[in-house]
């Protein structure tokens, strides 16, 4: 099944628009991981376990895995999604962009070494440097539209040919990126008046929003501005007000009461 079939049926079996960051931060893990190797793994397998049957994704972020020496952990873990919870697909958070060749390297890594369903990829290279990841049908492609970050309005709002340049690629991941239907947008939650705006230019296509939780967005806007035609189309992203609502031996109990709050309060806009 590819990525796309996966999500679909993802949000309507567990009536679940939202997706779980994985974001690792070793120091604020429970006490209880103080002294084991692994704790990287543990703790995150620990979370995806509990919230599993809740969401409609997961989303480990690379560079918290990598920054430390986690790689194997992060191998791991995916293949621990898709053995203990196949049907839940998994997007490495890993925002790739460079030119053809270096890219190319860049989509086995996300789909061939890590396992992933779908990679979160920079088009601000241009179509040669997207194209190897588009060219796995299977595999979902996650492009940078509108981000999160304040810093997003610096280039993603400088207007080319009478419009904000993101709005330029959302209707080119929509249109002629589209090819093979696996492309998806991310647009920040912090931004619902742009939500708004890609969403009426690219149809139904799957936007990844985060920003909700630590970060402020706003859910009942997100949802307004961001679903599509059928209620669905939004992976709607949290990781540390999940993964660290609480910090006892019930860490795992608290982040799925995190993940069936925010699962309850988006459906209640939809």
């Amino acid at each position: 099944m590819n990525f796309m079939r996966m999500l679909e049926a993802a949000w309507a079996r567990n009536d679940s628009l939202v997706c779980v960051g994985l974001d690792p931060e070793p120091g604020r893990f429970p006490a209880k991981f103080a002294n084991d190797p692994d704790a990287i793994f543990h703790f995150c397998a620990a979370i995806v376990d509990a919230c599993a049957d809740l969401v409609c994704c997961f989303k480990p972020q690379f560079a918290h895995f990598a920054a430390q020496r986690a790689e194997a952990a992060l191998e791991r873990l995916i293949a621990h999604i898709h053995a203990q919870h196949p049907g839940v697909p998994v997007i490495l958070d890993a925002k790739r962009g460079d030119i053809g060749s270096t890219a190319a390297h860049y989509a086995a890594e996300a789909f061939d070494r890590y396992g992933a369903d779908a990679v979160t990829v920079n088009p601000y290279l241009g179509r040669d440097s997207v194209q190897p990841f588009l060219d796995r049908t299977d595999r979902g492609v996650i492009l940078l539209c509108r981000t999160s970050n304040p810093g997003a309005r610096d280039l993603q709002d400088l207007f080319v040919d009478g419009r904000p340049l993101y709005q330029h690629v959302a209707t080119l991941a929509a249109r002629e990126w589209n090819a093979n239907g696996n492309c998806a947008l991310v647009v920040g939650a912090t931004y619902p008046a742009e939500l708004a705006a890609v969403r009426a230019l690219v149809g139904d296509l799957p936007i990844l929003v985060p920003g909700v939780g630590a970060q402020g967005g706003d859910v009942a806007a997100v949802v307004h501005n961001g679903k599509n035609s059928c209620g669905t189309g939004l992976m709607v992203s949290s990781s540390r007000a999940i993964l660290y609502a609480g910090s006892g031996v019930d860490f795992a109990a608290a982040a799925r009461r995190a993940a069936q709050a925010l699962r309850d309060e988006i459906n209640r806009y939809r």
